[in-house]
């Protein structure tokens, strides 16, 4: 049993910054936004302005969906579409699920994955995961599976398997995820191979949770290829259930959307399909961080819910032939699906989806229609006090400076001024420098996928330095290579096939154009280019902020609060800061300084060039190792950004001119 919540807050080995602490750092915002949309969220948190288009659709079975959370519980402080905490949550569910009987129908919970590395809530405290899954854990979810964050680290794998598994139970499914049991040596599932379990209304589901085909994971834990585990004994009894099956459920942390070249979900429709060709197939996915639903056939589509608590996925169907189900196929007083999966679909079956934003505005307007007063329950404002006091037992709101501008990943041209790329670019070459090798010039590469997130206008603190670089990257280098090599090892490095540790956040541009507005989507495959920003205009007296705009197989109406969309840029796989150069001419020798992550990369594009190097004889480290991508851009803040600290001015978010 895990420990109780306040034990893990008094005894958890925590991570604790020295920074001052920040005073005075709420948001301005708060002024203009009503009272009543922020108060219940994080202290620093401003309300969203912008809410639903329309009440949503209710059928016969449906879903909200949550996937990618990576810690986020705390909410967005700095941006308004995503304000809510998983306090908010809480009560939302709570509403939704006392809804769900009211109206004689099944509304089923359900997550995909990837709970930590993200965010301060869940990283600052070792292992990462220790205090946010408790609070995690709030939610009455009916299903869950694992993401690849959970296996990456043994100590975060044996944590997920000791504790959150055991939580959770039978509901907790790892179809093809293993784990050596440290009590006997051997392996065995991290949760469930699958669940057959019957909604309260009497429909009969079969549920399995498949990883995508993830190598990136400690030797303690085995993922076994979906390929392989289709042809298992048990997955093929399974599908073959000898009790009735009135849907298959498949959630997985792994991409709906079968020409992602990581997805494996398509296979597992293919292969139940082949089986069982009647009965209704329902997917949901995760991973590639995107709002995406796709259409498998007339029976069978796939749900995917965006990333970092910015998206709630909803869908409902109706139409399930089930000789138990004692509800209502199309509940009164509320809309119901009308939509068949195809056009020429003769099953019966009709669905619904939307992509909801992550605030207490969209919250309020789809659980009650009514004022704060009467949407808390108590539950969700004690999870929203037990989020403040972990912040607060974290010093996640320490100060390192105040953000002059809000810098995105995406939504600007590399180069460009509030471009992160362009700030890394900079810190690195004043910042990460060994003093005994000062006055040496200096190249100092980084992959941009270690940079995770945008930075928003305003304070910079602890918690934004999880946020924005959550990964602990060491800098090491190769000394005194000639000046013709190291010029051009940022452009070669760029044309090298990327390492394949986090893959999310390191693969090529997407081409399809089905998305949003993901600040990273330039770095993972198949995001839209995005359109340019338009003004925000007012119609039916809601103003349209800038936000996801998603095009998906049904279209373009999915998203539940109407934006304007973000612009997105390629960026590079790599950039470079420039250190003790010369003001003229050129030096015979230069540093080459570079993570440990691609250090072999950089190796073997120098020995291309004619080197001859090697990581043993010439590879050490530039810093001592406990100084890592974590800690260049707060020293940057330190030294660069102290005006206006410790009040710093806030601004709106990504997509929207600093003021």
């Amino acid at each position: 049993m895990r420990h109780s919540f306040a034990a893990l807050l008094g005894l958890a080995a925590i991570i604790v910054d020295t920074a001052s602490a920040c005073g005075g750092c709420n948001n301005p915002l708060e002024a203009v936004v009503h009272e009543r949309n922020v108060r219940r969220m994080q202290p620093e948190a401003s309300g969203a302005v912008s809410g639903p288009k329309a009440e949503l659709e209710w059928g016969q079975l449906n879903f909200m969906h949550t996937t990618d959370t990576h810690g986020w519980l705390e909410g967005h402080l700095k941006e308004q579409n995503y304000g809510a905490d998983w306090g908010d949550f809480v009560s939302f569910s709570r509403h939704m699920v006392q809804k769900a009987g009211n109206l004689g129908v099944d509304l089923l919970l359900v997550d995909t994955g990837d709970l930590h590395d993200g965010n301060g809530l869940s990283d600052a405290a070792l292992p990462n995961g220790v205090l946010s899954n408790p609070i995690f854990d709030e939610i009455q979810y009916d299903a869950l599976t694992i993401g690849n964050h959970e296996l990456y680290i043994s100590d975060i794998a044996y944590e997920t398997f000791a504790n959150f598994s055991k939580v959770w139970g039978e509901k907790y499914i790892t179809s093809n995820v293993q784990i050596v049991n440290p009590a006997t040596g051997q392996l065995e599932y991290i949760g469930k191979k699958y669940r057959y379990f019957t909604t309260p209304h009497g429909l009969r589901i079969m549920t399995f949770g498949v990883l995508f085909d993830f190598t990136g994971n400690s030797n303690v834990s085995k993922v076994i290829k979906a390929a392989d585990m289709i042809k298992q004994d048990w997955f093929l009894a399974a599908v073959n259930y000898p009790q009735p099956i009135d849907l298959f459920l498949i959630i997985g942390h792994n991409p709906v959307r079968t020409t992602d070249s990581s997805s494996t979900i398509g296979l597992l429709q293919k292969t139940i399909r082949a089986m069982r060709p009647e009965v209704p197939i329902q997917a949901f996915g995760g991973h590639s961080h995107i709002r995406d639903f796709q259409v498998y056939d007339d029976k069978s589509t796939g749900l995917e819910s965006g990333r970092y608590c910015e998206t709630l996925g909803w869908l409902s169907m109706s139409g399930i032939n089930s000789s138990t189900f004692t509800g209502n196929v199309k509940p009164r007083g509320v809309a119901n699906p009308t939509r068949k999966a195809t056009n020429t679909s003769t099953s019966g079956l009709v669905y619904s989806r939307r992509y909801l934003d992550w605030n207490r505005l969209t919250f309020e307007y789809h659980a009650t229609k009514s004022q704060e007063s009467t949407f808390d329950y108590h539950s969700g404002l004690r999870v929203t006090g037990d989020i403040t006091n972990v912040r607060k037992k974290l010093n996640l709101t320490s100060l390192y400076g105040c953000a002059p501008a809000t810098y995105c990943a995406s939504c600007l041209p590399f180069g460009a001024p509030g471009n992160i790329n362009s700030l890394i670019s900079t810190a690195l070459g004043e910042i990460v420098v060994n003093p005994s090798r000062a006055t040496t010039p200096r190249y100092v590469i980084v992959n941009t996928g270690s940079i995770r997130f945008d930075l928003v206008k305003g304070p910079f603190t602890y918690d934004d330095s999880f946020i924005v670089s959550p990964f602990n990257d060491a800098f090491q280098y190769i000394k005194d290579v000639p000046y013709d090599m190291a010029r051009k090892v940022l452009a070669s490095i760029n044309g090298a096939p990327l390492p394949d540790k986090r893959d999310l956040f390191d693969t090529t541009p997407r081409l399809a154009d089905r998305t949003c507005a993901d600040p990273i989507m330039s770095q993972i495959s198949g995001v839209t280019k995005r359109e340019p920003i338009i003004q925000p205009i007012t119609r039916r007296q809601t103003i349209v902020t800038p936000g996801y705009v998603t095009k998906d197989d049904f279209g373009t109406d999915g998203d539940d609060t109407v934006h304007s969309k973000i612009p997105s840029y390629a960026q590079p796989n790599y950039v470079q800061g420039n250190g003790s150069f010369p003001t003229t001419g050129t030096p015979a020798t230069v540093d080459v300084v570079f993570l440990d992550y691609f250090a072999t990369t950089v190796v073997k594009v120098l020995n291309a060039m004619g080197g001859s190097y090697t990581y043993a004889n010439d590879v050490s480290y530039y810093l001592d190792p406990s100084y890592t991508t974590q800690n260049y851009l707060p020293d940057y803040a330190k030294k660069y950004w102290q005006a206006n600290v410790p009040n710093c001015p806030v601004g709106q978010g990504v997509g929207y001119p600093d003021k």
